[in-house]
């Protein structure tokens, strides 16, 4: 199985708003999860994929953040699916990871 490695910190170590249209410069979670994640859920090559998102890096999360990028995935995909292709490394707040399983649960 391939795993495809996505760093948040080459996104930005200041992940910012929810939305795109909340600043040009806002690092939001709709741009992370539109332009990083979902091309590869898109891409039929990466079927069985893993994704593995690296947390770790930034100056830290909005909740908003976090909800609109996996929530949004699940939102779009399914839980299903984003649970079984999303791994999460989060060594450095290590919590991050079971908010966002709660994220992507509730979407």
């Amino acid at each position: 199985m391939k795993e495809i490695i996505v760093n948040v910190k080459e996104f930005s170590i200041t992940p910012g708003s929810r939305y795109r249209d909340e600043g040009e410069k806002a690092h939001s979670g709709q741009e992370f999860r539109e332009v990083f994640l979902e091309p590869l859920f898109e891409d039929k090559d990466n079927d069985s994929s893993i994704i593995i998102v690296n947390l770790d890096g930034t100056i830290g999360y909005g909740t908003s953040w976090l909800e609109e990028v996996f929530g949004g995935l699940a939102r779009k995909y399914g839980n299903d699916l984003v649970y079984s292709k999303i791994h999460l490394i989060s060594n450095e707040e290590p919590y991050l990871i079971d908010d966002i399983k709660e994220y992507i649960k509730n979407a």
